[in-house]
């Protein structure tokens, strides 16, 4: 059975909502929102990431997708038929939206392992870059990214879903992700606790210590309640967008290579492999001299500092 890749479709809507939002915040209230340097960058890596996609998905939709739903699901007297014994999934409406939930939750874990993992954080680190958070960085993709992401939805082919509709649940889920980035969505009331929304995604994009490494989701916020990275937008908190260590650079080459260099240079501060080793694929920040700190080192770091001004604030009361 085929089907077309939803984002076939998306691409020009991409555009022409880029578009609208540009002229929009132009000529209202947040005339900032776009940085015209840095939206060529975007649109750039956009443009890049679009003319690579088609090769390497259809190489990981075609051979990788296929090649595993074949191995794991072959067939028996005319029946696909998975090795675990039971009937390889067909194309009804329930099926579909179990695919699209096992799709959500790989998302999860394929976008959270980004952050954790330096070698991936270097692919990801391009679309967090951009000090803006408009729909323009949400085009602005790692060209590598999507060498590996494949790797992580291997499993749903092997247990039997059709490659075909793995595909589909992949492009459906970049378009939700696309529209996430814009401010000119509020805070959707019921909505919010099912969703990932907006905001939380506001949150994600973040360089304040305490939003960093949050709001991993996809259309759902369930897997980051669940795991605990979820975080509410707080507004009394003025949100800084970018990363701790950016690229300053507009050239789309250096954006997408400068955490790769950076990676190179941090094996060279010692001889140890162990730190090596670390340096490529432990957590971002990690370092084995403490002279750079983790996320989660910065985010005791600021707790243990709000609770010394607590109990600051309440003895100077109390006197």
């Amino acid at each position: 059975m085929d089907f077309t890749n939803p984002l076939v479709y998306g691409v020009p809507c991409f555009l022409g909502l880029i578009l609208l939002e540009l002229t929009y915040s132009k000529t209202h209230d947040k005339k900032d929102l776009y940085e015209w340097k840095d939206l060529t960058a975007s649109l750039a890596m956009g443009v890049g990431s679009a003319l690579l996609a088609p090769l390497i998905k259809t190489i990981s939709a075609i051979v990788i997708f296929n090649f595993v739903y074949e191995v794991f699901n072959p067939e028996i007297d005319g029946v696909r038929t998975n090795i675990m014994g039971w009937t390889s999934f067909g194309y009804a409406w329930y099926v579909w939206l179990i695919c699209q939930l096992l799709d959500d939750f790989t998302y999860y874990w394929f976008h959270r392992q980004n952050h954790m993992v330096r070698a991936l954080w270097a692919a990801h680190i391009v679309h967090h870059s951009s000090d803006n958070f408009n729909l323009g960085t949400a085009v602005r993709n790692g060209w590598f990214t999507i060498l590996y992401k494949p790797l992580f939805y291997m499993w749903l082919p092997a247990i039997g879903f059709p490659p075909e509709m793995v595909v589909v649940c992949l492009g459906i889920e970049a378009l939700w992700q696309f529209q996430l980035h814009s401010v000119y969505i509020p805070k959707m009331g019921f909505l919010e606790k099912i969703f990932n929304t907006h905001t939380m995604h506001q949150v994600h994009h973040a360089k304040n210590v305490e939003y960093m490494d949050k709001n991993h989701g996809g259309f759902l916020n369930i897997f980051d309640k669940i795991f605990g990275t979820w975080k509410e937008l707080d507004e009394n908190i003025e949100i800084q967008y970018g990363v701790t260590h950016a690229p300053n650079s507009y050239n789309p080459w250096v954006i997408l290579t400068h955490e790769y260099k950076d990676i190179w240079n941090d094996t060279k501060k010692s001889k140890n492999w162990y730190h090596k080793f670390m340096y490529i694929f432990g957590p971002p920040g990690w370092s084995h001299d403490g002279s750079t700190l983790t996320v989660k080192q910065m985010q005791r770091q600021l707790k243990l500092k709000k609770t010394k001004e607590a109990k600051g604030t309440k003895i100077a009361t109390v006197s």
